[in-house]
C-alpha cells in the first residue's frame, strides 16, 4: 500500500521544485513585474507569487483533489481527507524583487492539525531542504542536523520582523542577544532562515509572529534535525516562532522573554 504521507511528500518536492524554476525565470526578468502593496508598502506581491502558487495548487488538486489547501496568495480551500497543504509561493518577496538571493518556495503538509512534512526550495543555489515527521530532515537528499556545538555566543541567531511586529520588542531582543555575546542575523526570508538553522548554518531563529506558510516546514525541519522549537500554530492566524539548536534554545528563550 502506498504511504499517503510519502506520496504527498514526493509531490511537494516536485511541485516546489517546478514552482522554484518558474520563480527563477521571473526573477531574472523581474523589472517587468508589476508590484502591488498588500497590508503595507513593505508587504508586497507580484505576478510571480501568484503564478507560482497557481502552479503548485494545480499539481495538488490534480493528484489529491480532496485535500485542503492554505496559500498565502490564494487563501484557504476546505477538504475531506484530513490533509492540508500550506504554501508560500515566494517567501522573501521584498528581497526577491530587489534582486537579492534571500527567497524560497515553501510547502508544508499538515495532517489533522500536525505538520508531517515540509519542503523548502532555494532556486538560486539549488538547495532543497526537506523533512518528514519521525523520519528525519535532509539537505539535497543528505541528512542534516543542527550543530551540537552552537551556543548563543558562537553562532548567528536570526531575528525576524514584519509589519505585525512591535518594533520596541524586537529592539529589546536584539539588545539582550548582544548582551549575551550573540550576533543577530536577518535576510528577509523567515522560511529560509529556519531551514538554515536545521542545516547548522544558523544557531537559532525567533520572530514574534509568523504566518503558518512561512514557518511550518522550517520548524519541522529543525526538530527533525535534532533542534528544539516552541509549539507552532498551524491555524491561519499564525503566531510566535522560536526554534534553535539544542545548545542555543534555552538561552534564546530567556533572551526573548518567552516562558
Amino acid at each position: 500500500m502506498t504511504d499517503p504521507i510519502r506520496a504527498r511528500f514526493d509531490l511537494a518536492c516536485d511541485a516546489a521544485t517546478r514552482g522554484g524554476a518558474l520563480a527563477l525565470r521571473y526573477f531574472h526578468d523581474r523589472d517587468q513585474l508589476v508590484i502591488e502593496a498588500k497590508a503595507t508598502p513593505q508587504d508586497i506581491v507580484s505576478r510571480a507569487d501568484r503564478e507560482v502558487e497557481d502552479l503548485i495548487r494545480a499539481a495538488i488538486t490534480t493528484a489529491f483533489p480532496d485535500d485542503a489547501i492554505l496559500g498565502e496568495e490564494g487563501g484557504e480551500t476546505t477538504g475531506t481527507t484530513g490533509y492540508q497543504w500550506v504554501i508560500d509561493p515566494i517567501d522573501g518577496t521584498s528581497p526577491y524583487l530587489a534582486g537579492l538571493p534571500h527567497w524560497c518556495v515553501v510547502i508544508a503538509l499538515v495532517r489533522d492539525g500536525q505538520v508531517v512534512a515540509g519542503v523548502t526550495v532555494h532556486p538560486l543555489s539549488g538547495d532543497i531542504y526537506t523533512a518528514i515527521r519521525g523520519q528525519g530532515a535532509w539537505l539535497n537528499g543528505q541528512p542534516m542536523a543542527c550543530s551540537p556545538d552552537h551556543r548563543i555566543d558562537n553562532s548567528l541567531v536570526a531575528i525576524g520582523a514584519s509589519h505585525r511586529t512591535d518594533p520596541q520588542h524586537v529592539a529589546e531582543v536584539i539588545v539582550a542577544l548582544m548582551g549575551q555575546g550573540g550576533i543577530f542575523y536577518r535576510n528577509g526570508s523567515g522560511a529560509l532562515m529556519l531551514a538554515q538553522v536545521a542545516s547548522a548554518r544558523l544557531g537559532g531563529y525567533y520572530e514574534p509572529h509568523m504566518n503558518p506558510w512561512d514557518c511550518l516546514a522550517g520548524a519541522l525541519m529543525i526538530t527533525e534535525a535534532g533542534g528544539r522549537a516552541l509549539p507552532v500554530a498551524t491555524a491561519a492566524t499564525g503566531g510566535p516562532v522560536l526554534a534553535a539548536a539544542p545548545g542555543v534554545f534555552d538561552a534564546l528563550r530567556a533572551v526573548v522573554g518567552r516562558d
